[in-house]
């Protein structure tokens, strides 16, 4: 997820053009020069210094048991069907999900907070009168695995190792740091050059720290099965490359009675399955050998929840709030590719899909259509801007598509029938008008010189195939020379990362409060070609990112949220991507083996932290 600059001259003007007059504003209610158990860009923290743990955790839970699941979502190199590498903050290879588990970082999130994170390693945090430094006060009792010290000097190393060769969904958000020091063996001193995001530091306290003495004896590479030396709560035990692993407890792991850790990780052992095929997967499930299981299939969810662990009350299938914060799930056009370039030919592309036929047809109602990149959250633009939008378009009028400045673009409702022809003429008026036609005789559309318009959807499991199938029909009836090639794992990892795709999806979860520099990862100019950035369409537009930092120097919660309004009508106006669908809830199902305290927190679900094995439970329905 090489890096240039954070932001590069591209935004300079532009900014500048839409916020004139504002100063540095991180934290502006937060004081300096004074040590801080607590961050929160927006508001006060909720929970005072000394605070005995989080309102959602369970310090009362039994301890013990193995949590089996398959993830539901996964962190920088890590791949939910398969691993050859157990180093997840290199940009090579494949590590298995939750290997961040092992480690700790300065500070942590809050799970009912929008945007607040508290000391972990560091025992208290100190911000410059330029609030450009921050000042890092260590616990001493802070450890690694092997018994050895954590120290200042091991948190500068990983700053400035990760600057330089990290995932880039670790190295991109320190574009603009200048300073990663050890002051003393428990004082670390992080400073940046003035000209990052308001809220950079929020990302980046949560970076797992990983040992010095480690990485000069071992490459930092994607090469090795061998676990980096951590100081987290679980570690690396049995594994075997590409079919299961396990992370086992540190029966003295240093942090256990912090307040952000206690109540939280009641299992002895987390241990992850990885199958290549859902239907492996789903039966792995339905036999016992997998105990949780998030449901991303809606014809299964419909139909195959019959099984006789379902009827004899063995199984619990229910559904969970989902958090409230921003889903993006679209389909990505790689506009790297001349063919893609003209706006009109993704718009064309988008008519092509029929979602309330697949709707009613394949996923039994279970979705909703998406319209923006910000689904489920206050930041999906409506109706008309508001002036606080229209401040921010209108410096931009020219330079954004005419649409931006009326209502929100919506993707097209068709009739239902799978071929809508209103859609579809539309789509071949846009094809002609972008210049591309039919030769008589041909099935295809070419261009001037005679190229067709080709498009293959990369997908890396079946299941896609049935979804996307009328799609590619529809496209063909267009004139589209389209098709779908199904990879394994591992390919369908290094093409997305390389940008060797004609189209492709992506589910992901932004923060509650995002960021520039989650943002950036999926629009901004700078990370048009950083090979492994979220920037799949290879969005490289400067008023993308002058919008983008004006939600880095939004003053406040009103503000944020008026910028990336904005932000979300000229993505949607630009159709770089095709917003496809989403669910309201987390379907899930679980052998019923586990306690867990109810309402769920608002902004994250990681079950195998926050649920606990209840005996009992397994004992009645012959679990233990």
């Amino acid at each position: 997820m090489a890096a240039l600059s954070r932001r590069g001259f591209l935004q300079a003007a532009g900014a500048a053009a839409i916020l004139p007059a504002l100063p540095s504003t991180l934290f502006a209610a937060t004081p300096t020069e004074t040590p801080l158990h607590g961050l929160s860009a927006f508001g006060d923290l909720k929970y005072a210094a000394g605070f005995g743990h989080f309102d959602y955790a369970s310090p009362d839970a039994p301890q013990g048991g193995t949590f089996n699941f398959s993830p539901p979502n996964w962190l920088w190199n890590q791949n939910p069907d398969t691993f050859n590498t157990l180093n997840t903050f290199v940009p090579n290879g494949d590590a298995p999900p939750r290997m961040e588990m092992c480690f700790d970082s300065l500070m942590t999130r809050a799970l009912d907070e929008p945007d607040a994170v508290y000391g972990l390693i560091a025992e208290t945090v100190s911000i410059s009168a330029d609030r450009n430094t921050f000042e890092f006060r260590l616990r001493p009792q802070a450890r690694f695995h092997d018994g050895s010290p954590l120290t200042a000097e091991d948190v500068a190393y990983t700053y400035n190792l990760f600057k330089q060769k990290a995932h880039p969904g670790l190295r991109l958000s320190l574009g603009r740091m200048t300073e990663a020091v050890a002051v003393d063996p428990q004082t670390f001193r992080l400073t940046f050059s003035g000209e990052q995001s308001d809220r950079t530091i929020l990302s980046v306290v949560g970076f797992p720290i990983v040992s010095k003495a480690y990485f000069e004896t071992n490459p930092f590479d994607g090469s090795q099965l061998k676990a980096p030396l951590g100081a987290g709560l679980y570690k690396v035990g049995t594994f075997r490359a590409g079919q299961f692993i396990e992370y086992d407890r540190v029966p003295d792991y240093w942090g256990a009675d912090l307040g952000v850790n206690h109540g939280l990780n009641h299992f002895d052992r987390i241990r992850i399955e990885l199958y290549r095929d859902r239907q492996a997967a789903f039966e792995a499930f339905k036999k016992g050998n997998v105990l949780y299981r998030q449901e991303f299939t809606s014809r299964t969810w419909a139909t195959g929840y019959d099984f006789p662990a379902i009827t004899e009350r063995k199984v619990v299938k229910r559904e969970f709030p989902r958090e409230l914060q921003p889903s993006l799930q679209a389909w990505a056009i790689n506009q790297r590719r001349d063919r893609f370039k003209d706006a009109r030919v993704r718009e064309a592309i988008g008519l092509c899909f029929d979602f309330e036929w697949t709707k009613r047809n394949l996923f039994y109602d279970a979705y909703e259509r998406s319209h923006s990149l910000f689904e489920n959250s206050e930041f999906v633009a409506t109706g008309l801007p508001s002036p606080e939008e229209q401040t921010l378009l209108a410096p931009l009028r020219g330079r954004i598509p005419d649409e931006t400045f009326g209502e929100a673009v919506m993707q097209p409702i068709t009739d239902g029938t799978g071929r809508d022809r209103r859609l579809l003429r539309r789509g071949i008026d846009l094809l002609a008008q972008a210049g591309w036609r039919k030769p008589d005789g041909s099935a295809f559309v070419v261009n001037d010189r005679g190229e067709r318009l080709a498009l293959e959807i990369l997908v890396n499991d079946e299941v896609f195939i049935r979804i996307d199938s009328p799609f590619v029909e529809n496209m063909k009836t267009i004139g589209i020379d389209a098709s779908i090639r199904l990879v394994d794992a591992a390919q369908y990892t290094v093409r997305q990362s390389d940008f060797d795709f004609d189209m492709i999806s992506i589910a992901a979860s932004l923060s509650a409060t995002p960021t520039y520099d989650d943002l950036e990862q999926f629009f901004h100019s700078s990370t048009a070609a950083v090979k492994g950035s979220r920037n799949l369409p290879g969005t490289a537009d400067p008023a993308v990112d002058d919008l983008l930092t004006a939600v880095s120097k939004a003053l406040d919660r009103h503000a944020l949220v008026a910028a990336i309004r904005a932000l979300d009508r000229v993505l949607r106006a630009r159709r770089d991507w095709i917003p496809n669908w989403h669910a309201a809830n987390h379907r899930a199902a679980y052998w019923d083996i586990y306690g867990f305290r109810e309402p769920k927190p608002d902004y994250g679900f990681p079950v195998e932290a926050l649920w606990w094995f209840d005996a009992e439970k397994a004992r009645a329905i012959g679990k233990l």
